[in-house]
C-alpha cells in the first residue's frame, strides 16, 4: 500500500471528491476523513473496515488489479486469454492461425494490463516524492519552530532589558526634575558659607558662655564657701555672746549674795 492511502498521510484530509484510477484503485483523493471547506473541522466516514483490514484490501487489489466497480477483474480476464491460448496450443489439430490469433489477444490483455501498473508505479513514485517533499517541509517548518521559539526567547529579554532600561530612565527624568526645582550651585554655596559662619559665631558664642558659666560656677562655690565660713562666724560670736551673758549673770547673782550676806550681818551686830 502507498503512503497516500494511509491514514495520517499527507493525502488523508484532502478537500477534493475521491478519485479512482483506471484500474479501479483508490488513488491519493480517496478519503477517510474529509476537511469541510470553511470550517476547517475533520469528519470521520464510517466503514465496514478498520485501517488494517483496508490496508490488506488495498494491498491485494494493487497485487491482483482487482475491482468490485468495473465489472469483470482485469487479472481474471487476462488468465482466461492465457488459458485459452494454452488450451488451443495443446490441441493436436491444425489450428496455427487460431493459436496466433490468441497470442495477440493474450498479448494485448497483457499489455492493457501492464499499463495500469505503470500508472500505478508512477502514482506510487508520485506519492513517494510528496512524501519526501513534505518531510522535507516538515523539518524546514520544525527549525523554523524551533528558530521562532528561539527568536521569541531573545525578544523576550530584549523586553525586559528595555523594561529595565525604561524605568532607569524614568528615575533619571524624576531626579533631573528635582535637581531642576533647586536653586543654582552659586545661590547654594552662598548660603552655605552664610551657614557655617553662623555656626562658627554660635560656636564661639557657646564657647564663650561655656567659659562665662565655669566662672559664675567658681563665683558661686566660693561665694557658698564665704557664706559657710560667714554663717560659723555668726554661730561662733553667738556662742560666745551667750557665754558673756551667762557669766555675767552669775556674778550678779554672786554679787547680790554677798550684799545680802553683808547686810544680814550687820543686823545681827
Amino acid at each position: 500500500m502507498t503512503e497516500a492511502f494511509k491514514p495520517g498521510s499527507p493525502y488523508s484530509d484532502v478537500t477534493h471528491s475521491p478519485v479512482e484510477s483506471p484500474t479501479g484503485i483508490p488513488t491519493e483523493g480517496t478519503l477517510k476523513g474529509r476537511k469541510i471547506s470553511g470550517r476547517g473541522e475533520t469528519v470521520a466516514a464510517n466503514y465496514a473496515f478498520g485501517p488494517l483490514e483496508d490496508d490488506v484490501i488495498i494491498k491485494h487489489r494493487l497485487l491482483t488489479r482487482t475491482t468490485t466497480t468495473r465489472g469483470e477483474p482485469p487479472l481474471k480476464k487476462l488468465q482466461k486469454k492465457f488459458a485459452s491460448y494454452v488450451s488451443e496450443i495443446e490441441k493436436d489439430e491444425d489450428n496455427y492461425n487460431d493459436c496466433v490469433k490468441l497470442s495477440k489477444a493474450f498479448l494485448q490483455e497483457l499489455s492493457t494490463f501492464e499499463i495500469p501498473l505503470l500508472k500505478s508505479k508512477a502514482v506510487i513514485d508520485s506519492n513517494v516524492r510528496e512524501k519526501e517533499n513534505f518531510n522535507e517541509l516538515k523539518d524546514d517548518i520544525n527549525r523554523q519552530i524551533l528558530q521562532a521559539q528561539a527568536d521569541i526567547e531573545d525578544l523576550k529579554k530584549q523586553l525586559e532589558e528595555s523594561k529595565i532600561e525604561r524605568q532607569h530612565k524614568e528615575e533619571c527624568e524624576a531626579i533631573r526634575k528635582l535637581i531642576a526645582t533647586q536653586p543654582p550651585r552659586s545661590l547654594m554655596q552662598k548660603v552655605i558659607t552664610d551657614l557655617e559662619k553662623e555656626i562658627a559665631a554660635l560656636e564661639a558664642e557657646n564657647t564663650a558662655s561655656s567659659r562665662l558659666l565655669e566662672l559664675r560656677k567658681k563665683q558661686f562655690v566660693l561665694l557658698l564657701q564665704q557664706v559657710d565660713e560667714l554663717q560659723n562666724t555668726i554661730e561662733e560670736d553667738e556662742k560666745n555672746l551667750i557665754e558673756e551673758m551667762r557669766v555675767a549673770t552669775e556674778e550678779q547673782k554672786n554679787g547680790m549674795e554677798d550684799a545680802g550676806g553683808v547686810s544680814e550681818a550687820m543686823a545681827v551686830d
